[in-house]
C-alpha cells in the first residue's frame, strides 16, 4: 500500500474523529507515519519506555490552534493488520482514532477510561469504513 493512501486514510479518521467529538474552529493535528526504530526511540525518549508501540500521542492542549501529534508505527500496524485480518489502512486509521482521542483527554489506563475509549473507537471505526464505502 502507498505512502499517500495511508496517509488519506488517517487524515480521514482524524478529521471523523474531530468532527464526532465536537471540535470546531482550526486546529492542527500533525500525524507522522513512522517506523518501528523512530517510534521506539519516541517512546524510550518520552515516555522511558524501551519498546516499540504502534501509536504515540504527544497533546499539545489546543495552543495556537494545535492539538497535537500522533505518531504511528506502519511497521507494527502491518502486523497487527495481518492479526485482525483487515487492510492496512484500516489498521493505520484505527491509530490515528486512537491517538486523536488521546489528545482530546481520552485514557485507556483505568477500566472505565478504556471502556469509554474503546467504544468510541469502534463506532467511529464503523464510521470511517461505512464513509470510505461512499466515495
Amino acid at each position: 500500500m502507498r505512502a499517500r493512501d495511508l496517509a488519506r486514510a488517517a487524515r480521514r479518521a482524524v478529521r471523523l474523529t474531530l468532527r464526532d467529538q465536537g471540535v470546531t474552529g482550526p486546529v492542527e493535528v500533525s500525524v507522522l507515519l513512522a517506523d518501528d526504530a523512530t517510534v521506539r526511540s519516541l517512546n524510550r525518549t518520552y515516555r522511558g519506555e524501551e519498546r516499540t508501540t504502534d501509536v504515540l500521542a504527544f497533546p499539545q492542549n489546543g495552543q495556537g490552534g494545535m492539538l497535537g501529534d500522533v505518531v504511528i508505527s506502519v511497521e507494527q500496524a502491518a502486523r497487527q493488520a495481518r492479526r485482525a485480518r483487515h487492510s492496512l489502512a484500516r489498521e493505520v486509521a484505527l491509530l490515528a482514532i486512537h491517538g486523536t482521542l488521546h489528545l482530546l483527554g481520552y485514557e485507556d489506563h483505568t477500566p472505565p477510561g478504556r471502556r469509554a475509549m474503546w467504544a468510541a473507537q469502534r463506532r467511529l471505526l464503523r464510521a470511517w469504513a461505512q464513509q470510505g464505502t461512499r466515495r
